[in-house]
């Protein structure tokens, strides 16, 4: 069971919740596939530094989103998936987490 599983969390819901979060301009350049793959690689960057891990529930984590957005441009572009940029990423970025605060993931 994933970290994602264990605090309820709906895919389709977090895709829909950062659809309506994206400014208008954005809601059209990306597509629901391209909004998982992001979302994937927020959580890829967790794991790497250690988020999801057990051992970190007694404090609290402070995610550096700069250093969260600029793996996912790297990674998006090293994965030939899309040319987003960071600006771009970041309302996603900042979408994914409303949700998990909406859904009390971190609490």
């Amino acid at each position: 069971m994933s970290e994602k599983e264990e605090f309820n969390y709906d895919e389709d819901d977090s895709v829909k919740f950062i659809r309506n979060y994206l400014p208008l301009e954005l809601k059209e350049k990306f597509s629901d596939d391209d909004i998982n793959y992001i979302v994937d690689l927020i959580y890829d960057f967790y794991d790497s530094k250690g988020y999801l891990s057990d051992e970190d529930e007694e404090g609290d984590i402070e995610i550096d989103e700069d250093e969260l957005i600029a793996y996912v441009v790297k990674n998006a572009k090293k994965d030939g998936v899309g040319k987003f940029d960071a600006e771009e990423i970041m309302f996603i970025v900042q979408g994914e987490l409303e949700y998990c605060d909406s859904i009390d993931m971190f609490e």
